[in-house]
């Protein structure tokens, strides 16, 4: 099972009217559409601003998200990242540089991340990928590079799985 972190599902433990009293009315309609235009308008910004996190190699990388993945049969937390600037084309970050960035991710984002959530994961993933896939997909174009970790003392320890 895989469940995402960032994404949870709100109960409501009572029911609202849908409608007000005295039923709908045209000005909260025409303020809706308006909050709707601004939206549309700003969210191009809004997706460039994406906060880019500080990587030895200095290339730009912003977590994508982050899963919990009990198919293992053990818990593994998994963070995913995007790093448009990697490859194994000459001018691309490679594997040797990105694995000392993954493990600074691993190091300075997943142990804060875990011991704020109270997490006992058997193995922390963290990945890398040139461009958003979703978990599971196929992507032959694009490029992707993981390492495995265990956790010990608030450490990040390399797993060569």
């Amino acid at each position: 099972m895989i469940r995402s972190i960032r994404h949870k599902t709100a109960q409501a433990n009572s029911t609202a009217r849908a409608i007000p009293e005295g039923g709908a009315c045209r000005w909260r309609v025409r303020d809706c559409a308006i909050g709707l235009m601004l939206f549309f308008h700003c969210a191009p910004v809004l997706a460039q601003t994406e906060t880019l996190l500080p990587v030895p190699s200095g290339q730009p990388v912003h977590l994508s998200d982050v899963l919990l993945d009990n198919n293992p049969g053990e818990l593994w937390v998994r963070f995913r990242f995007i790093a448009p600037k990697i490859g194994s084309s000459v001018g691309r970050i490679g594997y040797d540089v990105a694995t000392k960035d993954m493990e600074h991710l691993c190091q300075t984002l997943a142990v804060p991340y875990v011991a704020q959530h109270q997490l006992e994961p058997f193995r922390v993933v963290v990945s890398l990928s040139d461009r958003p896939i979703d978990f599971g997909d196929a992507a032959p174009d694009a490029t992707q590079f993981f390492e495995a970790y265990r956790l010990e003392q608030s450490r990040c320890i390399w797993e060569g799985l």
